[in-house]
């Protein structure tokens, strides 16, 4: 019965179905419904007329314009199939159904030639992470063919050919509704909402098996790699950022485990928190996954906006279930959009993306994104299993199965990597607020980086009252009201009187600073109060983003975590300076806090997971300030 309902979608031209199988499961899921476009996701129809339904949402990325932050507008819907029928279909007895025969592709290459996409990668490292606009950025090109068999039977072709081929997947899927198409296996879960338990995976790093598959010796090269490590810990940082923001208690971490998937392995993370949110609210709030755009996220969507040269479609979105549950409200189960193949007309289209560090080579993110074609396009047997999208002077076998995430090596170097993080985000921090400074009020001043989120969290367990406002936002008398200002973090050049973000930021560190009340300052809003001060601002001859150091912070030692660009810079071993004084590196000079009458500052982010030392730091400072 089950896959004779299959069968009869299948016959329907008009009918909207959507195929998921899980990892670890045995049997596929089918959906089926009427499709809605709606315009937000507060619109995403839940109930109707007082009755639960479930709903399955296909989310663009333009829908991050709900945060205000920028995209260009392709008019993707925010598509939802409102399930009337939800069945459980044996895997094996589907794959015996679903069509089977190979489907040529035509005209294949990407749409970003190599040499222009090395290109852009040179300028977003230059241009953006040497100005201080961020610490990593997604820029995408898209591998594009054409096909002459009908996208319904495409898609399922390769539905089946992922369930043979692909392995570690979160999900599976293939979505089939008027005029958009996909099919996919995404390795990544962004956010799971379930029994008031709120779940996010950040993945970042990609290890490209090698011709032969994977070895342990080939593993534990990639693991020790810097680059790699780093680009973990600042997704991270990005997603605890959200967490912080739909939590109240803030996020704890897991891991760091492999994702081996046929061709790629990577490193993972789960961060895990209470939440009462809405469903709808936990995705507005953790739009998007930023191993898909970057961090900070809202300067992210800014350069993406100004480096890539056409929308993303539904690439970086996610695919979103809402399901009833026993307490009247939605679960939410959000893996991201990626490993995807989108079919329309005949055409399809492969997005992939490359995550750009300070650290990066060009020439290495481009082979990063043949490697990722080639495992959706290899997976589905579109290209040969032992090719690579694009190019065929570069095998890349599909490897072997056996797992080497229990080899005691590979083991013992996923687990060191904790040796580096803060305990206050590893252990369970529950929900007791009274700390040292119970019953006085702080208000935070966002500058377009949500560390603030998390910066609030450690305010909070410190038993401050903590409200946090964007700097645009912010009125005078919030400024002049608060036991304790806290001017936030942010992109930019701190020396730029011509953005009217600088402009503010300036305005209420002078504010509080002629006022005589407690201030404190971080990172950028360091720079500006040092500035204020009449101490030298210059830019590092290498960004610290992502950069953990130990620094002195007057008298102890602090192993702090670094994301700037510009520094504040005296003389070398001066330790007073226009009233302050000065905790620098003996060095360069480097100032690293700085701390007066009724005001301190830190150059580091306290609330970074790299901070091991971060909330003993500060309380430090926040003493010092409001004593």
């Amino acid at each position: 019965m089950t896959l004779t309902r299959l069968a009869e979608l299948t016959a329907d031209p008009t009918a909207s179905f959507v195929l998921i199988a899980r990892d670890g499961a045995d049997t596929v899921e089918l959906l089926s419904g009427d499709v809605t476009d709606v315009e937000l996701l507060a619109d995403i129809p839940l109930d109707a007329g007082g009755i639960a339904r479930e709903v399955f949402a296909m989310v663009p990325y333009r829908q991050v314009r709900e945060r205000g932050f920028v995209a260009q507008d392709d008019g993707a819907p925010l598509r939802c199939v409102v399930v009337d029928e939800h069945l459980h279909l044996p895997t094996a007895d589907l794959l015996a159904q679903l069509p089977d025969a190979a489907v040529p592709l035509r005209d294949g290459g990407f749409d970003i030639a190599d040499d222009e996409y090395a290109a852009i990668v040179e300028r977003v490292i230059a241009d953006e992470i040497g100005r201080g606009e961020g610490a990593n950025f997604v820029i995408r090109r898209d591998y594009t063919a054409e096909i002459d068999v009908d996208d319904r039977t495409a898609a399922l072709t390769w539905f089946r050919a992922l369930l043979l081929h692909e392995r570690g997947a979160y999900w599976t899927f293939a979505v089939v509704t008027p005029g958009h198409i996909a099919v996919g296996a995404s390795p990544e879960a962004h956010v799971v909402a379930r029994d008031g338990i709120v779940t996010m995976n950040p993945i970042s790093g990609t290890f490209r098996h090698p011709a032969g598959g994977a070895t342990k010796e080939t593993l534990v090269g990639f693991l020790s790699s810097t680059k790699e490590t780093e680009e973990l810990f600042m997704v991270v940082d990005e997603e605890l950022k959200m967490m912080s923001a739909v939590c109240s208690d803030g996020g704890r971490i897991t891991g760091p485990h492999l994702k081996e998937m046929s061709r790629l392995t990577h490193t993972e993370y789960m961060l895990r928190g209470r939440s009462r949110f809405d469903p709808r609210d936990i995705l507005r709030e953790t739009m998007f996954a930023p191993t898909v755009t970057g961090s900070p996220m809202q300067n992210a969507c800014a350069v993406i906006r100004r480096h890539e040269t056409k929308p993303r479609g539904y690439y970086s979105g996610v695919a979103a279930l809402f399901t009833p549950n026993d307490d009247g409200g939605h679960d939410l189960d959000a893996p991201i959009l990626i490993r995807t193949v989108y079919l329309r007309d005949g055409s399809l289209n492969v997005p992939v993306g490359a995550t750009l560090v300070r650290h990066s080579d060009p020439r290495g993110e481009v082979s990063e994104t043949h490697g990722k074609a080639a495992g959706v396009l290899g997976a589905i047997g579109a290209i040969d299993r032992d090719g690579e999208a694009g190019t065929r002077s570069d095998p890349d076998a599909p490897g072997e199965r056996r797992s080497l995430a229990g080899d005691p090596e590979v083991a013992a170097l996923l687990s060191s990597r904790n040796a580096r993080l803060a305990d206050f985000w590893l252990n369970p921090q529950g929900e007791d607020l009274t700390g040292p400074f119970a019953g006085r009020s702080a208000l935070v001043v966002d500058a377009e980086d949500r560390f603030t989120t998390m910066l609030a969290h450690q305010l909070r367990h410190l038993g401050l009252d903590v409200t946090i406002s964007g700097w645009s936002a912010v009125q005078d008398a919030a400024v002049d009201d608060a036991d304790l200002v806290v001017a936030g973090p942010g992109p930019g050049d701190p020396r730029d009187a011509g953005s009217p973000r600088i402009a503010r930021m300036r305005e209420i560190v002078a504010r509080r600073l002629d006022a005589g009340a407690p201030l404190l300052a971080v990172c950028l809003s360091h720079q500006i109060l040092a500035h204020r001060l009449g101490i030298e601002l210059a830019p590092l001859a290498s960004p610290h983003q992502g950069l953990q150091k130990s620094v002195p912070v007057f008298g102890e030692d602090a192993s702090i975590g670094f994301y700037n660009t510009f520094t504040a810079r005296v003389s070398p071993g001066t330790t007073d300076a226009a009233g302050a004084q000065v905790s620098a590196d003996a060095a360069s000079g480097d100032v690293y806090a700085l701390r007066g009458d009724r005001f301190a500052s830190i150059q580091g982010h306290l609330e970074s997971i790299l901070s091991r030392d971060g909330i003993r730091t500060l309380e430090r400072l926040v003493e010092h300030a409001l004593t």
